[in-house]
C-alpha cells in the first residue's frame, strides 16, 4: 500500500526533473509524511500524517 496521508490525501507526486539543457526525465516527489499517533474515531491509532496537517493543527496527536 502507498503511503498516503489520511487527512489531506497527500501521496507521491510524479513529473519530470530537468537539467540545464532542458532534458526532461521521469522523477517522483515524496510527501512529507510522518508515522504519528492520533485518535481516529476516538481510539489512538499509528498513522501517516503530511507535515503541513500536523503544523497547521488540522489534528491532535495523543
Amino acid at each position: 500500500m502507498a503511503r498516503k496521508c489520511v487527512v489531506t490525501g497527500r501521496k507521491t507526486r510524479s513529473g519530470n526533473a530537468r537539467s540545464h539543457a532542458m532534458n526532461a526525465n521521469k522523477r517522483t516527489w515524496g510527501a512529507n509524511l510522518q508515522k504519528v499517533r492520533i485518535l481516529v474515531n476516538g481510539k489512538p491509532k499509528r498513522v501517516y500524517v503530511s507535515a503541513r496537517a500536523l503544523r497547521s493543527g488540522k489534528v491532535e496527536r495523543v
